[in-house]
């Protein structure tokens, strides 16, 4: 039996990773098992409720019809419950026969500064760096020195978060963290041991509903503390690339690809920056849930506009021959009509979280694109402008949830917004646009676009 540890056990991975294997196990074999964790204690109801009910939860999935199907998910055989120092943790990452290890921590869970290399002033990284165990960093660089010291079999470190590169990134970053904790040993050890593919998830999966368990229970009479429900859609693109074994999971709809960038690319600007552009227009017009958003044809077109005039032709100019592997417009047309299902009450507040991390990750690279090739991108400009409103809202006290941004300075940007000049401060943020927030002319474009909103 092979052990796949899984740590970030969130909404996602349950509907996810844990779904394409509970599919392997039923239709396949039975000789991996997922055991789940975490580096921080805001989901151990989650934790409690997976070990009382023996491993086993449903996952409600809902077409965009209203068609819903329940899915009993076993693949989950234990969940270790959260300890500041990790041990437990750490020592079935150390396990003889744990093969895979992957990871969902959210994009600003990486603490990228916007050179890509590790922030190692970030709180949380100090703070591991010091010695705790907060951060994924902390985390696998405890199990690798656990593994060095036992001699265990290789290891796959699989990241499975909107992060693009999201495989090559977190093994630089966890490089850079070892060389400042002066360990280059498990440098070595991680170079001569462990493989860290690129990987493309997509499954939009809502935080469950406070009415998820009751719904359940009327519609199956299965009583369940803490199910999960998402859309029907779903796709995972991997690299194939694992330094042990690894489930055949290409058997359940798995894409094994020798190169991610494309899909993620295509994935990342098409699906998340529409899905931030969405939030952020549809905040300021008082919506809830993006698929009002997506119903609503003038914030819908924003997306539209956005994917059509500067995403797909900034993706085609960087393929081979102009061709890109995705008929890129049909796949622009399959993500705005999923966004638009209504019984996927996916809130605005989600799609907000975290957005200076998505901007820089999501959009960023649109607009580098755009300047490099001498394009417009002006459609792009508008996204960030959207942005530039929601926070000024925010500054007022005006947006009716709580922004929750973990690489977010609250006082900073209070301080920025307030200025007579925020708009151009604005748009010289690093942490946003990287080097583009040094070039006028992107400075001048993005404050005219701003301007064309007020």
């Amino acid at each position: 039996m092979h052990t796949w540890l899984h740590i970030g056990l969130g909404s996602f991975h349950r509907a996810h990773q844990a779904f394409y294997l509970n599919q392997y196990r039923a239709k396949v074999a039975q000789d991996w098992r997922l055991v789940g964790g975490n580096i921080r204690p805001d989901a151990e109801r989650t934790v409690q409720g997976i070990n009382a009910q023996g491993g086993r939860y449903t996952l409600m999935t809902v077409a965009p019809n209203g068609t819903a199907q329940y899915h009993t998910i076993t693949s989950i055989e234990h969940c270790i419950p959260f300890e500041a120092d990790g041990k437990s943790l750490m020592e079935q990452g150390a396990a003889a026969d744990t093969a895979i290890i992957s990871f969902t921590v959210t994009e600003a869970g990486y603490y990228l500064r916007p050179d890509l290399h590790l922030d190692l002033e970030a709180p949380a990284v100090a703070d591991d760096l010091a010695g705790k165990s907060l951060t994924i960093y902390g985390a696998i660089a405890g199990i690798l020195a656990l593994r060095k010291q036992a001699n265990a079999p290789k290891v796959t470190l699989l990241c499975c978060d909107n992060v693009r590169e999201n495989g090559t990134k977190f093994h630089h970053a966890l490089c850079d963290y070892l060389q400042a904790k002066g360990q280059a040993d498990l440098i070595a050890y991680l170079e001569a041991n462990c493989t860290c593919p690129n990987t493309m998830v997509d499954r939009i999966t809502p935080r469950p509903a406070e009415t998820l368990s009751a719904d359940i229970k009327k519609a199956t009479g299965i009583e369940d503390c803490v199910p999960v429900m998402s859309e029907e859609f779903i796709q995972w693109v991997v690299e194939d690339k694992f330094a042990a074994a690894r489930p055949a999971l290409e058997q359940v709809g798995v894409e094994f690809v020798s190169s991610v960038m494309p899909y993620e690319d295509a994935k990342l600007r098409i699906l998340n920056a529409s899905h931030s552009a969405l939030a952020f227009a549809g905040t300021l017009a008082g919506k809830n849930f993006v698929y009002e958003c997506a119903q609503d044809e003038a914030i819908c077109k924003i997306a539209y506009d956005y994917v059509t005039c500067n995403v797909i032709p900034c993706l085609k100019a960087k393929s081979p021959n102009g061709q890109h592997p995705l008929n890129l417009e049909q796949y622009r047309d399959v993500v705005l009509e999923r966004f638009k299902n209504s019984f996927i009450k996916d809130t605005l507040q989600r799609i907000t979280q975290d957005s200076l991390s998505k901007v820089n990750t999501f959009i960023l690279p649109t607009l580098q694109d755009s300047w490099h090739l001498g394009r417009k991108a002006d459609e792009t400009l508008k996204v960030c402008a959207y942005y530039y409103k929601f926070l000024q809202l925010w500054h007022a006290g005006k947006v009716p949830f709580e922004y929750q941004d973990s690489t977010f300075d609250p006082q900073k940007w209070h301080e920025l917004l307030s200025q007579d000049n925020a708009p151009e401060l604005f748009a010289q943020c690093s942490d946003l646009f990287g080097t583009l927030s040094a070039e006028p002319s992107f400075v001048k474009a993005l404050q005219s676009a701003i301007a064309q909103l007020n």
